[in-house]
């Protein structure tokens, strides 16, 4: 019986011993009814509370850090403001305004007061357009000089009222002008009927007149003026007869 010889010895343990989920090196002999399959995993992303599977593409992209180029900015709330509110446009406050100056009478309840307190420019160029688009019978270049004298006018109004110590800015007065030739619009198509009636016609005009000027002048004469109220309504009046004059072309 020969002596047991010396019991080999276990290999040492890999310096990296595998763990599952990571490729296992083993020899060809132990290889042979090995067989399996690697599979993907199924990456899913949150966009917008709903779960998107993924691409290979975007997969790729986000391991070699180029994952920025996928990501999407939320929209800002700002920018989805309605146009009206982004121009800063307020219909209900420019028809309260256009109230405001056709019924001028203070017996009627309106506060008149906002059309000088919270003015507004769309409101009044709009007024001035389409008292120029009146005017535009047989006379086009008149629409430019319309808003100019609006805007000239106005400017005018405001130095002399600042002149004669009324606290008003320039805006207040450029909207109140505006808005108070809305007289002279509803006096239009009734001189289109009356027109061959000169005496009535005068009339109306004047009437018209009156009436623009009082609805500037009742927002833009304070009792700052004391007795200089004169001074500056005086001016007002001839500034709408001028306005007069550019629609009926005299």
């Amino acid at each position: 019986m020969q002596p047991p010889g010396p019991q080999q010895q276990p290999p040492p343990p890999p310096l990296y011993a595998p763990t599952n989920g990571d490729f296992t090196f083993v020899s060809s002999a132990d290889a042979e009814d090995l067989s399996g399959s690697i599979t993907t995993p199924d990456v899913k992303l949150n966009l917008g509370g709903e779960f998107i599977k993924e691409s290979t593409a975007t997969t790729f992209l986000r391991q070699r850090g180029y994952g920025w180029l996928l990501e999407v900015e939320d929209d800002d709330p700002e920018d989805n403001k309605p146009l009206l509110e982004e121009l800063d446009i307020d219909l209900k406050d420019i028809y309260y305004k256009i109230r405001c100056v056709l019924m001028p009478m203070p017996s009627l309840g309106f506060n008149r007061q906002v059309v000088r307190d919270n003015p507004d420019f769309w409101g009044p160029l709009a007024v001035v357009l389409f008292f120029s688009m009146i005017s535009l019978y047989g006379q086009f270049k008149v629409v430019s000089w319309i808003i100019t004298i609006w805007i000239f006018g106005s400017l005018t109004i405001f130095l002399l009222a600042r002149v004669l110590g009324g606290e008003v800015a320039y805006g207040q007065v450029l909207g109140v002008i505006g808005y108070s030739l809305l007289p002279l619009i509803v006096i239009a198509p009734v001189l289109v009927v009356v027109g061959s009636f000169e005496v009535v016609s005068t009339l109306i005009k004047l009437f018209g007149v009156f009436w623009a000027a009082y609805s500037a002048a009742s927002l833009l004469v304070g009792e700052e003026f004391k007795t200089k109220k004169p001074l500056l309504i005086y001016p007002i009046f001839l500034l709408y007869i001028y306005f007069l004059s550019l629609y009926t072309g005299v």
